[in-house]
């Protein structure tokens, strides 16, 4: 397949990146992030993407990826309070 989707998660946006290598073309989309259900942004910035390029689901090849979601609720001490047990 020659569509590849690349996927950030970020604290305030998510960020999409779809590559066609057949046609050397490439298309953004940046959406505010949802946090209480970061997948929807995910979701509908694909579906923006397809829709943009004229594709459907069944034309993508690959999808990449990464969030900075985890990392910025450690930094912020925004997450539940955890903690590690070891013997």
């Amino acid at each position: 397949m020659t569509i590849r989707i690349g996927v950030d998660i970020g604290g305030t946006f998510t960020d999409l990146v779809l590559v066609n290598t057949e046609k050397r073309s490439v298309a953004v989309e940046k959406l505010l992030t949802t946090p209480d259900q970061p997948e929807r942004a995910v979701l509908e910035g694909i579906e923006l993407l397809l829709a943009s390029a004229n594709l459907s689901g069944g034309d993508i090849g690959n999808i990449t990826h990464g969030t900075t979601l985890v990392t910025n609720s450690l930094i912020e001490r925004k997450g539940a309070r955890t903690g590690l047990l070891t013997l």
